[in-house]
């Protein structure tokens, strides 16, 4: 009991406000930079005289990277402070982007890449961690919504920020715009960030951490190749690293049940709310990042649009989804998860289904509007299923529940991303010009909705998405 009121007025003692700047801050320029470098790549590949498969690395590497630092944070948040941890992750997101934007040649780059990557990859499992543990039960959700905001909004201006960059300004300006946020940032946080972790001290295993890279690495590496025109997924190239990420990911699931003080804790599972939402946050962010990725393609290979133009088409959409997080945030706290998330599965499950009806005469308001309500309920899902399921665990478990959160985040993006596309080239009819391409795009999203309908269903099952008691294992 004395500990919990102790907790309770540590809690209260925490300035949120600021708090929350420096989250949301360094989530912003986290992920402004991967949606910034996209447009960018014909670019680097004209002025480092490298070719398209060589410069793909500039992106596969910093989701590869990231994919690996995700799951081992959980390990990293009980050993080091809240702020230790937090400004070498930022520390290195910022060194990376210096890097980057002064680099010489196209191995320096590289090395910006996996510096950024790896800050990255600590930070947005470290930043949910922090949240959940300075704010009680019953003010998550307007949390989570505001954190929501800005992850809705750095994508939102990126691919239009970028284009409109790089008419100007060398691509080096991408990274120098990011730069100056990522700074005042690691000041900002060296000021006033507090620790609220709790440090348990566990072991470094390092069978563990290997396995976890190879295991979760493979995977990733395998679906980024995947996704890609050249190879498809019938390859040795692909083939090779499923098997052994596979393999040694199965290895590190039993290592970790077998531990006492594991790096990622699996029995969080054993938690059927959090599991549950897992899955549907998976579903959403899979339908999510699969639209970002097929609509730009789309349109600018297929239909004549210009980089600036799909930007413009997708902004209307993430900005409605930066604008609704903060909304759906307050709306789950006074109702909860289960129907916010029904109603956002229905959307995005029938915008889905909107998008496999693709012709040459189809409209850029057409694409725009169907874009905009999928992103719409796409705020629905999102956080809300995302802290339904953190609530289910105690505070202990957090940093694992953020972690896993995260990883099956990144791994459902990953597997979209592969999917939607390598559906969109096999089904994809060159011979009958326009409308056979569009065919590929077509099959793609009806894909994309029968996953979408499935989240639909799997939301009915949510229950207790704000409990007023939270059990240990």
């Amino acid at each position: 009991m004395m500990a919990t009121q102790e907790k309770e007025f540590d809690r209260s003692e925490i300035n949120r406000v600021p708090l929350m700047i420096v989250l949301i801050s360094g989530a912003f320029v986290a992920i402004l930079n991967q949606t910034l470098l996209g447009t960018a790549l014909p670019h680097i590949m004209s002025d480092l005289k490298i070719d398209a498969p060589t410069a793909q690395w500039l992106q596969s590497i910093f989701m590869l990277v990231n994919g690996i630092m995700i799951p081992i944070t959980a390990f990293l948040i009980e050993r080091f402070t809240t702020r230790g941890l937090f400004l070498s992750a930022m520390g290195s997101f910022a060194i990376g982007t210096l890097i980057c934007a002064i680099s010489p040649t196209f191995s320096i780059l590289l090395v910006g890449r996996v510096l950024q990557a790896a800050g990255a990859g600590i930070m947005m499992p470290l930043m949910q961690t922090i949240l959940f543990l300075v704010f009680p039960i019953e003010k998550r959700g307007t949390a989570m919504g505001m954190f929501g905001l800005v992850i809705a909004f750095a994508p939102a201006i990126g691919p239009t920020l970028s284009g409109w960059l790089l008419e100007h300004f060398p691509w080096r300006s991408l990274f120098l715009v990011v730069l100056p946020i990522a700074i005042i940032d690691l000041i900002v946080a060296y000021k006033i960030l507090v620790n609220v972790t709790k440090q348990t001290f566990p072991k470094v295993d390092m069978v563990s951490i290997v396995l976890s890279t190879l295991g979760f690495g493979g995977l990733l590496y395998a679906f980024s190749i995947a996704g890609s025109v050249e190879t498809g997924w019938i390859s040795w190239s692909v083939l090779l690293p499923v098997l052994i990420g596979g393999i040694t990911l199965f290895l590190f699931i039993r290592r970790q049940l077998k531990l006492e003080t594991p790096i990622l804790e699996f029995r969080i599972f054993k938690y059927k709310i959090f599991t549950l939402t897992t899955i549907i946050g998976m579903v959403s962010f899979l339908a999510m990042i699969g639209g970002a990725i097929i609509l730009p393609i789309m349109m600018q290979d297929m239909l004549g649009f210009t980089a600036l133009e799909s930007g413009l088409m997708l902004l209307p959409g993430a900005v409605l989804m930066g604008a609704m997080n903060p909304i759906t945030g307050r709306l789950f706290d006074r109702f909860g998860g289960k129907w916010l998330a029904v109603l956002g599965l229905f959307l995005i499950t029938t915008t889905s289904f909107m998008f496999s009806f693709l012709t040459p005469e189809t409209t850029f308001m057409y694409l725009a509007i169907v874009n905009a309500a999928r992103m719409f309920g796409i705020a629905m899902v999102m956080m809300p299923v995302t802290t339904a399921g953190l609530n289910q665990l105690p505070d202990r478990l957090m940093p694992h529940g953020t972690a896993m959160n995260n990883t099956m985040r990144q791994m459902s993006g990953a597997v979209g991303t592969a999917l939607l596309v390598s559906i969109m080239t096999t089904q994809a009819i060159p011979n009958e010009g326009v409308e056979g391409l569009l065919h590929g795009v077509n099959v793609s999203f009806i894909v994309a909705g029968i996953i979408a309908l499935i989240g639909f269903i799997l939301a009915f099952f949510i229950k207790n998405s704000i409990p007023k008691n939270v059990n240990e294992l």
